[in-house]
């Protein structure tokens, strides 16, 4: 056996001459490049609190998402104010409701549904930066959204729309599922069409601006109303390309 010291000496030789054999290949040893990371594609069901903040006003929103049966609902309490029910199918088909003695009920048909697991794909890597107390990874989707995840758990901790509207998440709990009893819309929802064109009001303040989310990927579907708008840039690119060739 080796007295220690020779197995010591070999040791630290073998590592300079490794270093040095680099050296002479002209191996850059601080220029290794890191593939910035993805986001996590969202879980196929879960349920979340919101508290989403806009032009001093603050909304806190009940979000449950069900992508294996093509839902998405969101229960929105307006501070001191009435509480909304918007109600999204993957058939574009969208509920805007109240249960109060005002029963009131509007209804929208959007291009797309609601959003896929996997709707940041191909979204622009920002680097790290802190929210809300949290170290977090950032990504920029098409201009309209900035996404932040927390680094150490994956979660989603913060939106940012184009807007300036944010959304903090407040919980998210992953595998939560509402009942299906809780997906119907009210009967008056059905009755005619003229009620639904008095009660357009009752659309959230923040539709026009989540359905520009969705047009980037023509596949997708909306998550919030404002999401809807991404998913268009695509197909509304494609069809002005067809239409110039044409």
């Amino acid at each position: 056996m080796a007295p220690k010291s020779n197995t010591m000496t070999g040791g630290v030789l073998f590592v300079w001459l490794c270093l040095g054999l680099g050296l002479g290949l002209g191996w850059d040893w601080s220029s290794a490049e890191v593939p910035d990371p993805v986001p996590t594609p969202w879980p196929l069901q879960f349920h979340s609190i919101l508290v989403m903040i806009a032009n001093g006003t603050l909304q806190v929103i009940d979000l449950w998402y069900d992508w294996p049966n093509g839902r998405n609902f969101n229960i929105i309490q307006h501070q001191l104010g009435y509480v909304l029910y918007d109600l999204e199918w993957n058939n574009g088909t969208s509920f805007f409701y109240t249960l109060d003695s005002d029963r009131k009920c509007s209804s929208a048909q959007l291009e797309v549904g609601i959003l896929r697991p996997n709707w940041l794909d191909g979204a622009n890597y920002l680097g790290q930066r802190h929210a809300d107390g949290f170290l977090c990874n950032v990504w920029e989707k098409v201009e309209f959204l900035t996404y932040y995840e927390d680094v150490l758990t994956k979660r989603p901790v913060l939106w940012v729309f184009y807007t300036g509207r944010e959304a903090h998440v407040m919980t998210f709990e992953v595998g939560a599922v509402l009942e299906d009893a809780k997906w119907q819309a009210p009967p008056y929802c059905f009755n005619s069409a003229t009620n639904h064109r008095q009660h357009r009001d009752l659309q959230p303040h923040f539709l026009p601006e989540f359905s520009m989310i969705h047009r980037s990927d023509s596949a997708s579907a909306s998550f919030l109303p404002e999401f809807s708008m991404i998913n268009s840039s695509d197909s509304v690119s494609a069809s002005a390309s067809a239409s110039a060739s044409g």
